[in-house]
């Protein structure tokens, strides 16, 4: 069909071509043929464009086809892997989050201790974000009781995974039967199976040991491990970085909810020998505690102290302003706008995409959509789902 078009475009515009010669020959001012012929011509010319968009379209749907579903994973944990999932989750792709477990603060820590499980607080968050429920559903899994005893501060959505936990025997199984109850659009994978605990070596000698105890330090981190250190990551996590399309870092708390993914053992490796390209989400914003000063490429290369060079082909960070009344807010809880020290980051190698990722509403974050565009065009792809 397309080459009948190309037959027909190419047949009027000589058609045409032949009537606009024969007419400025004839006479010295254009006359009836003249007009025939370019109106053809004008009309064998839309139809070349039109073939050609056909074979645009045609092609594009058969390499979509023989391509199949992108498949992403995103490793990190906290706000900002939730929000970037709720982006990446409105286009035709196969996502993978791959979430830390490491957090031992509010009710996820309280869990932790108590029932020995993995903490779910990252894990639930992750779920809801990709989750295809209703507005009530989503509210009824993020609320937090208020009063009760031993009940206030929990959230539902952890307690349901605490309890699916207890009746399918393991934590990795609790997950997959939540997400099946949630229509979870993509894998929530947690980084190990087992829970694990971050320690921080400070430049002042100092040792502080505990996810949610780091930061309020207040302390420059100097090295950062996960106890156990022999740990291994799911069997799963790695035979999804090992096919991944796309693999993102970030956004996130970098020690408290990058790195602690990273550091371990075979999951660093396992991106770095990956042919999937890979895309570090700088924050926008600096974190009292751990990142108090630091520009993007400074986020870099405290990645790279830890697990080596090499890590990701690609770095997006924001460059838009943000506004003089958000950033005094922000310097009140003592965190500033990360600079993009775009030189620097060319320097280790990095293809450095500087350009407007913020969105505001209450808190300066990333926006999800923006983000997701920009990772599509890296692949190559625009998959976004058509609204139903």
């Amino acid at each position: 069909m397309v080459k009948k078009w190309w037959l027909l475009a190419w047949t009027v515009c000589s058609f045409g071509l032949g009537l606009l010669a024969a007419g400025v020959g004839i006479h010295s001012v254009p006359g009836q043929a003249s007009v025939i012929g370019l109106a053809s011509l004008l009309v064998g010319s839309g139809l070349l464009a039109l073939g050609w968009w056909r074979d645009e379209q045609i092609g594009r749907q058969e390499l979509l086809a023989k391509l199949g579903r992108p498949k992403i994973v995103v490793i990190g944990g906290g706000t900002g892997l939730s929000v970037l999932l709720r982006g990446l989750k409105e286009y035709d792709a196969d996502i993978t989050a791959v979430v830390t477990v490491a957090d031992d603060g509010g009710s996820s820590g309280r869990l932790r201790s108590d029932l020995r499980m993995p903490p779910p607080g990252d894990i639930r968050n992750c779920l809801v974000a990709l989750a295809d429920t209703e507005p009530l559903m989503e509210k009824l899994w993020q609320y937090r009781f208020k009063s009760g005893e031993g009940l206030a501060g929990h959230s539902f959505g952890n307690l349901f995974i605490a309890a699916m936990t207890d009746v399918t025997g393991d934590f990795e199984t609790a997950i997959r039967e939540t997400s099946r109850v949630l229509a979870v659009r993509g894998r929530v994978l947690p980084a190990v199976p087992q829970e694990v605990v971050l320690r921080a070596y400070m430049t002042d000698g100092t040792v502080v040991q505990g996810e949610s105890k780091i930061p309020l330090a207040n302390k420059k981190i100097e090295r950062l491990e996960i106890v156990p250190s022999d740990i291994h990551p799911l069997p799963e996590v790695v035979q999804a970085i090992k096919e991944a399309d796309a693999i993102i870092v970030g956004p996130g708390s970098l020690y408290t909810s990058i790195l602690p993914n990273l550091l371990v053992p075979e999951i660093a490796d396992a991106i770095r020998q990956s042919n999937a390209i890979t895309v570090y989400v700088c924050n926008v914003m600096t974190q009292p505690g751990e990142t108090d000063n630091f520009t993007a490429s400074q986020h870099v290369q405290a990645i790279y102290d830890h697990v080596g060079p090499g890590l990701f082909e690609y770095i997006l960070v924001n460059t838009a302003p943000i506004p003089p009344a958000v950033i005094e807010q922000y310097r009140e809880k003592q965190a500033a706008p990360v600079v993009a020290d775009i030189w620097n980051l060319q320097q280790m190698g990095l293809s450095v995409i500087a350009r407007n990722f913020l969105h505001y509403a209450i808190y300066a974050r990333h926006d999800a959509r923006r983000i997701s565009e920009q990772i599509f065009a890296l692949l190559g792809r625009d998959t976004k789902k058509q609204p139903s």
